[in-house]
């Protein structure tokens, strides 16, 4: 067996998905405080692992500056990603954006990233149809054999194709529909003993709701803003002939946005998300005998209505998987804007925790959003001290600003 060829695997996994290192199986149930404990007596850390978490990464630097907010959030062309049927209320007639992430560039990895381009278009005041395109580089790797001689070099990529069609059904209530390719190629051409490795290959749909409606506070109109979205609704993936093939990272978050505007000058956006992946929960138990956990021999179906009771933890480690996202945004003549938020998953299930901070600016046709993540664990993040940055462009904007000819 190719060990080099492995290990590569295994830091290919963790560029993408940095607390896979926390998974571990072997808690034992405490009957005296009724808890499942690891062996040594600490927090049984028991992390969700799916196949392809790059579709879980936020692509937006404004989003990214909130904390990972965006279910609620004013729609531009980044709600393809965090939830299309926002599109159906935005008020311009085109949009489109850019983002670039670097990964890991605290590492001083420089060729790993991943690039979104996103775009809409409204159809009518109640139509919108919007389109995704995301590609995330995992760099080079050089593969080598038992005995230290190449294979050659790699360079594993994996992207996503999407599409969705929003549509209001009342004055306040929006739908959305989208479905998605998703394409993942490791190490394709490459063997493990006698097994040769394929790209992966899945299908997925997304569906999301919002509701926006003006409430009034004290004598001033503020927008309130509730989001619900279902992602990565979709087949399983493998990249070999094995039977038992791997979860994509299915998820549910809800989401709240209330804007405040104090005067034509000043506004101020109070966000927060929470998601849940719908995914099993690793366990060890193997009721057939097979040697292979039944959580993995769970069909798509069976593992999103699972996923909301069958932690071995109970009912106290199911809420443990929420994950919680805070944020804020100030604009200023929306022209100028400034962020931050909050974002905190639990210890045993990722132990991500950072605080985020960003500008935004407006321009004519452009639009600039730039975000920077602060850790505030020992649990290293891929963003640790990272700028990322996002283009949008407003060709309405373009032609409202265009001047007639005599």
């Amino acid at each position: 067996m190719k060990k080099q060829y492995l290990f590569s695997l295994i830091v290919m996994a963790a560029l993408i998905f940095p607390n896979l290192a926390n998974a571990q199986f072997g808690c034992v149930f405490n009957v005296e405080n009724g808890q499942w404990e690891a062996p040594d007596g600490g927090p049984c850390v028991n992390t969700i692992i799916t196949a392809v978490p790059f579709l879980k990464i936020v692509p937006d630097a404004r989003s990214g500056a909130m904390g990972d907010v965006g279910i609620a959030i004013s729609p531009d062309a980044n709600a393809m990603h965090f939830n299309s049927s926002k599109l159906a209320f935005a008020t311009k007639d085109v949009g489109l954006s850019v983002t670039y992430t670097p990964w890991l560039r605290a590492l001083n990895i420089q060729d790993v990233y991943l690039a979104y381009l996103s775009g809409y278009k409204k159809l009518s005041d109640n139509e919108a149809i919007g389109v995704g395109l995301r590609f995330f580089s995992l760099g080079s790797i050089n593969f080598t054999d038992d005995n230290g001689q190449p294979l050659g070099t790699g360079k594993p990529n994996e992207f996503e194709i999407k599409a969705s069609y929003a549509r209001k059904l009342s004055e306040n209530f929006s739908t959305a529909i989208g479905a998605k390719f998703i394409f993942s190629n490791l190490a394709a051409g490459q063997q493990i003993g006698d097994i040769e490795i394929t790209p992966g290959t899945a299908g997925a749909a997304d569906i999301s709701f919002t509701y926006n409606n003006e409430v009034i506070v004290s004598d001033n109109k503020t927008d309130l803003t509730i989001g619900l979205a279902l992602s990565n609704l979709g087949t399983k993936i493998s990249y070999t002939n094995s039977i038992n093939k791997d979860f994509i990272p299915a998820n549910i978050g809800i989401g709240a946005a209330w804007k405040f505007n104090f005067d034509e000058y000043n506004s101020l956006t109070f966000a927060s998300d929470i998601n849940k992946l719908l995914v099993p929960t690793p366990s060890e138990e193997d009721g057939d005998g097979n040697g292979v956990p039944d959580y993995r021999e769970q069909s798509m179906f069976g593992g999103l209505l699972s996923s909301f009771g069958d932690a071995p933890g109970g009912g106290s480690e199911e809420l443990r998987e929420l994950m919680y996202s805070l944020g804020l945004e100030y604009w200023y003549d929306d022209q100028f804007a400034l962020r931050l938020g909050y974002y905190s998953e639990h210890q045993t299930k990722g132990n991500r925790k950072f605080f985020t901070v960003g500008l935004g600016m407006k321009y004519n046709i452009f639009g600039l959003n730039i975000s920077y993540l602060v850790p505030t664990t020992q649990q290293r993040n891929p963003l640790d001290n990272t700028l990322r940055f996002s283009l949008l462009f407003d060709f309405e904007a373009f032609s409202a600003d265009e001047v007639p000819t005599n």
